[in-house]
């Protein structure tokens, strides 16, 4: 190694314990040191998400097989079937995840048959095996949909963004990075052992929505938007055996919503009240193509352990 084995400690990345063991998208584990050293000070350095990130779109017209759109090369753009009069979803995954990510797989299909969009996926495995390296990737793909905006005329308040995990944290960073007000951010079931300076925000888009489904585990518990959605009080989902499953189940929920819509939501005085489910105010659906603006608050729900997930 081109590090000394004493690599000095210049800052701590999250509170709690030093190592921690974290699965990817496909379920392998992995030991993370959550302390900022030397020699992960220098890897941020050399990390150049602007020219390492791909951005796959994916239309009613190539649902299947992506085109590439390139940063700085206009022409990859007006080739491709990327129309700005269209709403365009942009997709962020997870730690240590790919184009290939359960999240991708499960959400560009249902997406896609519930209304007639852009999807764009952004793949930052280059930088993905390193949780940090999010606040970059998140920030180049802002910079990359202001860029596509000028040479396409379309608009922040046009798009959604998403992200899963860690890239649920990123969705907010995309949306807060872009030019305008970007109308609808969904981050589900955002990272756990996060900087707290690069939460998910309120105010990141015009309207913004998380899910909630392993909080204090993988997942952040505390709200983070301007509606948060707390499933089966956002910690273990039935019929999840593993924290993974409690995790991932987020996306699976969005993509369920996007289909039927009929995650009914019941309003909480607090959290405390989502946690156990000691809910009775108004109704708000989960999720859905569509943003809910004007709504917030926190709310409770209850699933099915299996696929139909929702109760109506």
């Amino acid at each position: 190694s081109a590090y000394p084995a004493n690599d000095p400690v210049i800052g701590k990345w999250s509170e709690g314990l030093r190592y921690d063991y974290l699965e990817d998208d496909a379920g392998k584990v992995h030991l993370v040191d959550n302390w900022m050293k030397v020699s992960d000070f220098d890897r941020l350095a050399r990390y150049n998400p602007d020219a390492s990130n791909r951005y796959h779109l994916f239309t009613r017209a190539n649902p299947s097989i992506s085109q590439p759109l390139v940063l700085n090369n206009a022409a990859t753009v007006h080739n491709s079937n990327f129309n700005a009069r269209r709403r365009t979803v942009v997709m962020m995954h997870g730690f240590a995840g790919s184009i290939t990510s359960g999240f991708n797989t499960v959400l560009l299909p249902a997406f896609l048959a519930a209304e007639d969009v852009n999807v764009i996926i952004l793949d930052w495995s280059a930088g993905s095996s390193w949780g940090p390296r999010a606040i970059q990737a998140g920030q180049a793909a802002g910079r990359f949909i202001n860029w596509l905006n000028s040479i396409t005329g379309a608009t922040a308040n046009n798009y959604h963004v998403i992200g899963y995990s860690v890239g649920g944290h990123g969705a907010g960073i995309i949306a807060r990075t872009i030019n305008g007000n970007v109308g609808y951010v969904t981050g589900l079931d955002p990272a756990d052992r996060w900087d707290t300076a690069w939460l998910f925000r309120p105010n990141d888009g015009l309207y913004t929505e998380v899910m909630h489904t392993n909080g204090g585990d993988s997942g952040w518990l505390n709200p983070l938007a301007q509606v948060d959605f707390y499933p089966n009080g956002g910690r273990q989902m039935p019929g999840c055996m593993t924290s993974l499953c409690h995790h991932y189940r987020s996306y699976y929920y969005m993509a369920e919503s996007l289909r039927t819509g009929g995650f009914t939501g019941r309003r909480c005085d607090n959290l405390n009240a989502a946690l156990v489910g000691n809910c009775s105010g108004s109704t708000l659906r989960m999720g859905g193509v569509r943003p809910k603006n004007g709504n917030t608050g926190i709310y409770h729900l209850t699933t099915n352990a299996l696929h139909p997930y929702s109760r109506g």
